[in-house]
């Protein structure tokens, strides 16, 4: 069987049936073999970027139990995939990168030159470090083998990408039938991550007994496990307060002991929590310094603090916990169950403080403002809530603006670029998402985000997928315009000197799209009453000049309770 074939045999046989892409010499083979299955949903798109984070959105939604692929190919193509490959890096999540490349006859080897064959890249050697596994095939009977490697390394433990690099003589070279047979009906050795232990769990329900203002805090490795929403929904019943992390946030349902979320952005009451309680017990969340803010030393002030991590390395790494424990989210749920009696000393009045903390701020942040960007958000919740619905967001001040204001419903989810923190995210992304979902999926972008790939536009108009984009458009890169307010005098290089942005109504319509511009309230309620009746692209972009402001925020340096600017009651 011709190696292509093959390969495309074997992502079917493992349910991988959809492939984003930018077409190049060197994946040609590739392409033809999935095409020719007639199993395959292939996507082109204007830019491999936008490839990988398509592919990184099928991911998303299925909650890492779904995977797609993302191709590029040789030299050029394979670079402009790693930003996306970054992003599935940081944020934990399973993709498979398949890279074409020049015929191995090409290759320079141990030659000291720079390059043998046109377009030839050692992308394995460039993305060694934002992989869990990532070879270059050299033998077409090493084809299979690395492809049931690789996938392996993507699904188990703590998830993430993996990468092959294919010579085009591979490609399209013989592989034996019963090679082929053998590995096709291989299964991918399954480890989901250490199991907590009976040692660990015994003392932590030692700690539980004594804590009288306990907390918990999800974290982006909590976000996807099966058991959470079931477990917070007992929290929720008994009583048991909890906050978020950015990307915890992405599944946490806005229920009555949710405080939202933490951090150098994160919401008021979800902050004071952290400071406030006596035992914090944070799962799967890195605490790192957009979590923790600078000073570690006085976060969780008052609180004995337990960290619950799959990945041994993150424990202890800034923040210096009472506890570690090593073990899957999933089987922390599972072995850890919430009963009545797991808190025997539970203040009451703790949770009427930080009920009454949440009271205090629900404010509108943006009171001089002509849009609140805080408005825009109730808005949404109001009138999605009840739908099914996942949110893309973008970076800069829409993302935390989105994520201080978005209250999740049974039927929501949000995706957030966590780690990588890469603008141009959403768009592709939530093409990705949509594929997977088939359902509504709206897009919360600055003007800054999606002119890094706007292209993709015309990749939505072309597909017909049910998107809303939502752009913030401030005319300003504006959280970096924040930061040279506070540090350089306001002195704006390159977010408003320099820098430039269009009419996206004049562009959406150019692609295609129907739009509306909102320059004020009235105009917002009536365009987000498209939304309600009908399904297809659509973009709506809101006027924010001179938005360039996320509140609360925190100063560097200062304690995580410390925000600005204080609220004076």
């Amino acid at each position: 069987m011709k190696a292509s074939d093959a390969l495309a045999q074997f992502l079917i046989a493992h349910r991988i049936q959809t492939c984003f892409e930018l077409v190049g010499g060197m994946i040609t083979h590739l392409l033809d073999s999935f095409a020719q299955t007639g199993q395959f949903n292939i996507v082109s798109m204007h830019h491999e970027q936008s490839a990988a984070f398509a592919a990184e959105g099928v991911a998303r939604y299925a909650k890492g139990k779904t995977i797609a692929v993302a191709m590029g190919t040789s030299g050029p193509g394979a670079t402009n995939l790693i930003t996306g490959i970054g992003s599935c890096w940081f944020d934990s999540v399973p993709c498979l990168f398949i890279t074409g490349q020049v015929n191995t006859h090409e290759l320079r080897g141990n030659r000291p030159i720079r390059q043998q064959g046109f377009q030839e890249l050692d992308i394995v050697e460039v993305v060694h470090s934002l992989t869990k596994y990532a070879a270059r095939v050299d033998c077409p009977e090493d084809l299979l083998p690395e492809l049931h490697k690789a996938l392996t390394a993507a699904f188990n433990g703590r998830q993430g990408p993996v990468l092959l690099d294919i010579p085009n003589d591979i490609q399209r070279a013989d592989i034996p039938d019963a090679l082929v047979e053998k590995w096709l009906n291989m299964p991918l050795l399954a480890n989901t991550g250490t199991a907590i232990s009976i040692d660990d769990l015994n003392t932590l329900k030692a700690v539980c007994g004594e804590a009288k203002r306990p907390l918990f805090c999800i974290g982006g490795g909590a976000r996807w496990a099966d058991s959470m929403d079931a477990w917070l929904l007992t929290a929720d019943a008994l009583g048991i307060p909890y906050v978020s992390t950015l990307m915890g946030h992405e599944r946490v349902i806005a229920r009555g002991q949710y405080m939202n979320m933490i951090g150098s952005y994160g919401n008021r009451e979800a902050n004071w929590a952290v400071q406030n309680c006596d035992l914090l017990i944070v799962l799967g969340a890195r605490l790192d310094v957009r979590q923790t803010g600078a000073d570690t030393k006085d976060f969780a002030r008052k609180a004995h603090i337990v960290q619950v991590d799959i990945d041994p390395f993150q424990l202890g790494n800034r923040v210096h916990a009472d506890l570690n424990i090593c073990a899957a989210t999933e089987s922390f749920f599972r072995e850890f169950p919430l009963h009545v009696d797991t808190f025997p000393d539970l203040d009451h009045a703790w949770l009427h403080e930080l009920s009454m903390q949440r009271s205090d701020a629900q404010i509108n942040e943006y009171p001089e403002w002509e849009i609140s960007p805080s408005e825009i958000f109730k808005k949404l919740n109001n009138r999605l809530s009840c739908q099914p619905v996942d949110y893309v967001c973008d970076v800069g001040n829409h993302q935390m603006w989105a994520a201080q204001n978005l209250r999740l419903s049974q039927n929501n989810a949000v995706h957030y670029s966590g780690g990588m923190g890469a603008m141009g995210f959403a768009l592709p992304t939530a093409i990705g998402v949509a594929l997977q979902s088939q359902g509504r999926v709206v897009v919360i972008t600055g003007d800054g985000s999606l002119q890094i790939n706007i292209q993709e536009l015309d990749t939505l108009n072309r597909l017909a997928l049910d998107i809303t984009i939502i752009v913030m458009n401030n005319a300003a890169l504006g959280m970096v315009k924040n930061f040279q307010d506070m540090y350089f005098n306001g002195r704006d290089q390159s977010t408003r000197k320099g820098y430039s942005s269009p009419s996206f109504t004049n562009i959406a319509s150019a692609y295609g799209i129907e739009s509306r511009c909102v320059t004020n309230i009235t105009d917002l309620d009536d365009a987000f009453s498209l939304m309600a009746g009908r399904k297809g692209p659509l973009l709506i972009e809101i006027m924010l000049e001179g938005a360039t402001e996320c509140r609360p925020r925190l100063a560097f340096g200062s304690k995580l309770d410390e925000q600005f600017p204080a609220i004076t009651k």
